[in-house]
């Protein structure tokens, strides 16, 4: 067949469709909600009212924008690997990586994070004018501005974005590999932590809810609206790669389409209360998006199904097309000039609804408990054996995360059964066990007793630490994902991008992976994170930053995690150590647990006095008695793991001595000595 091109392609900017129907939709959401009228009092003009929507929505299309490209630089994106000039390649079978457009995308990442810093300038500009109710050129404006940065939470986040967004233009320029894309995409997440912090209900007892479906939301939201726009913007250069990055990008379109649905639900809920509130401006708006939303995710439904295939097989028609085939093109434009509008609208309602006032208050209560005022959430009420599984403390991003661990790894073992190849069960059922008890720690009892109670903080601590990661360890999570992922250089010819396969491998084999997993490091991060952690301030961080906190529940289940596996898991690692030396870090472990339990049961110096100590409970014993508990739970729930590890190793021993002896016994009978005496006299006799 003859190669084509499509003699007039559409250029990039088509993706100035997605600006367009933002500002659009932004103008007409701040009208219809009245969001922009003249205030009673300090009114700071038509061009702040007016302004810090419009400068609000380019900073989440720049934003999101940036974080597309830089996925797909470090993920989705065909790359070519560099080879000396006068190099031969080697004969490639089948569909060839093209790979120009992945430098390009760091380009478009640049330019898009340069366009997301002035934003971001404009916006903290207009935030405090509109604050403060005066216009922009006013004479002591410049001042006040810069009080606003430096002194109030607001502007301090706010000026934060915009050096958090400076940083990643100047990185997007100088990196050119996916590790520099990987760490540039994860500065850029960091911002969109910030931005999620102006969110509604910040003075609300569901603050923590609300900003980590927030976060979610705007990661979710970046990534599915960023990549596409990206793609658009690089549809020329993308070459013969169109079909498989599209593919690639479906995948993760389908995840973030569930991240923004499950977010924004969330979201909506807590601001509106009940259904009644669906009569007011705010619901009305809050419908509109859930209507774009569902037509959006049955786009892309549609998209998956039909359009990807059917641009492989107009690729797969074009052999000797050296530029974009001219039928795949045209299926991509067809797609994303109605994607692209659709996204466009629903960023433009969402900025007219954080611009409106949600039917339910934000304010704090009128006469705080002391409770309240230390945690920023109502006391719960006394905690009974029932409660530890019916009161609900939601954290959406490690619920989310939970859900989609079980998801994924059902996923896995079911495409490895769909091609003959076997999984355990068990396997299957550890890790479904493990995530099941990790959400119910992360969400139900054990955390929202925990910010209230030692004793309950510890029974959090530990379930994540020691009980949770024999789940996941036995579970070989990572030995299913190497088995399950395809490798990118099968599907593509040529292509060394990275995939989660690849990734994976790339994290195993590192020198800091290699590292923290290596078995006496393990052990020794496993002590000593915990003598770190709660006899210096990180403790207290973890009780009053949602950081913290997250940080606290990562890294316990992560250190356990390594640490059971360089003992009993089944997944790849640095070499293990014998067994004799193996139970001894296990008594080792046991011992400091012991230590550690006795010293909180008989001490008598409160930790972060200035909270457990100041809450004000009128039910259960006093802070240091409970924290005299919470010793005793250290010792008990850190020991019974400890215990059935060792009876882990043990077994294990004794099963690599039965192995051992029977190759020796094996051995011994190819080459037995009698019978080889018994043969040689023969051979004697005849000679």
């Amino acid at each position: 067949m003859t190669a084509t091109t499509e003699p007039r392609r559409p250029g990039p900017w088509r993706a100035a469709t997605l600006v367009g129907a933002a500002v659009l939709t932004v103008v007409l959401g701040v009208w219809f909600s009245g969001a922009a009228l003249p205030a009673l009092v300090l009114d700071p003009g038509p061009f702040v009212r007016w302004g810090l929507p419009v400068a609000e929505t380019f900073v989440q299309v720049a934003a999101a924008t940036t974080i597309g490209s830089l996925v797909l630089a470090v993920c989705v994106l065909p790359r070519r690997e560099e080879r000396a000039s006068g190099a031969r390649r080697p004969a490639r079978t089948g569909p060839v990586a093209d790979g120009t457009a992945y430098p390009r995308s760091l380009l478009v990442a640049a330019w898009a994070a340069g366009a997301w810093t002035l934003a971001a300038v404009a916006q903290l500009v207009l935030s405090y004018a509109n604050v403060a109710g005066t216009s922009v050129t006013a004479p002591s404006f410049g001042d006040e501005l810069w009080l606003y940065v430096t002194q109030i939470s607001l502007g301090r986040t706010l000026g934060s974005v915009v050096v958090v967004a400076a940083l990643v233009t100047a990185l997007s320029m100088v990196v050119r590999t996916p590790t520099g894309a990987a760490w540039t995409l994860v500065l850029g997440v960091v911002a969109l932590w910030q931005l999620a912090q102006l969110g509604h209900a910040a003075g609300a007892a569901g603050h923590d809810l609300a900003t980590s479906a927030l976060f979610v939301h705007l990661v979710g939201a970046a990534v599915w609206i960023g990549a596409l726009a990206a793609l658009a913007v690089l549809v020329r250069a993308l070459g013969r790669d169109v079909a498989p990055a599209v593919a690639r990008y479906s995948v993760i379109a389908g995840w973030c389409v569930a991240a923004v649905a499950v977010s924004g639900l969330v979201s909506g809920w807590l601001r509106l209360g009940s259904f009644a509130g669906l009569d007011t401006r705010y619901g009305t708006l809050l419908v509109a998006k859930v209507v774009l939303l569902v037509t959006l995710a049955g786009l892309g439904l549609w998209h998956r199904r039909r359009t990807v295939s059917a641009m492989a097989a107009r690729t797969a028609d074009d052999p000797g097309s050296h530029g974009t085939p001219a039928g795949a093109t045209r299926l991509f434009w067809r797609l994303v000039l109605v994607e692209l509008a659709v996204m466009g609208a629903v960023s433009g309602v969402a900025v007219a609804l954080a611009s409106s006032s949600p039917p339910v208050p934000e304010t704090p209560p009128a006469d705080p408990t002391p409770a309240y005022l230390v945690t920023g959430h109502p006391l719960p009420p006394e905690l009974t054996a029932v409660r530890w599984f019916t009161e609900w403390r939601w954290d959406l991003l490690l619920a989310f995360a939970a859900a989609a661990g079980v998801v994924v790894y059902w996923r896995w073992v079911r495409r490895l059964r769909r091609r003959g190849d076997a999984w355990p069960w068990a396997r299957t059922a550890s890790w479904t066990a493990g995530l099941v008890l990790f959400f119910w720690t992360t969400n139900s009892g054990p955390a929202t007793y925990g910010h209230v109670l030692f004793s309950a903080h510890m029974i959090q601590h530990m379930v994540l630490a020691m009980v949770v990661p024999v789940f996941v360890a036995l579970s070989a999570p990572v030995t299913l994902a190497l088995r399950a992922l395809p490798v990118r250089a099968t599907t593509l010819s040529g292509d060394v991008s990275r995939g989660p396969r690849e990734w994976l491998l790339v994290l195993v084999h590192s020198r800091l992976g290699q590292f923290f997993a290596h078995p006496v490091v393990a052990a020794v991060n496993f002590v000593a994170s915990m003598l770190l952690f709660y006899y210096t301030g990180l403790f207290e961080w973890s009780l009053r930053s949602s950081v913290g906190h997250l940080f606290m529940v990562v890294h316990f289940t992560l250190v356990g995690y390594l640490f059971v596996n360089s003992l009993v898991g089944i997944d790849p690692g640095p070499r293990r150590l014998g067994y004799p030396q193996r139970l001894l870090t296990l008594f080792a472990t046991m011992a400091f647990h012991a230590f550690f339990g006795v010293s909180l049961v008989s001490g008598d110096s409160l930790l972060v006095a200035d909270w457990f100590g100041l809450l004000g409970r009128p039910w259960g014993a006093s802070a240091i008695a409970d924290q005299q508990t919470g010793g005793a739970i250290t010792w008990g729930i850190g020991e019974l793991p400890t215990l059935a590890l060792a009876i882990g190793v043990a077994l294990a021993w004794s099963r690599d001595d039965d192995r051992t002896a029977r190759q020796r016994d094996r051995r011994t009978r190819d080459e037995d000595p009698e019978l080889d005496a018994y043969n040689e006299m023969l051979k004697s006799l005849n000679d």
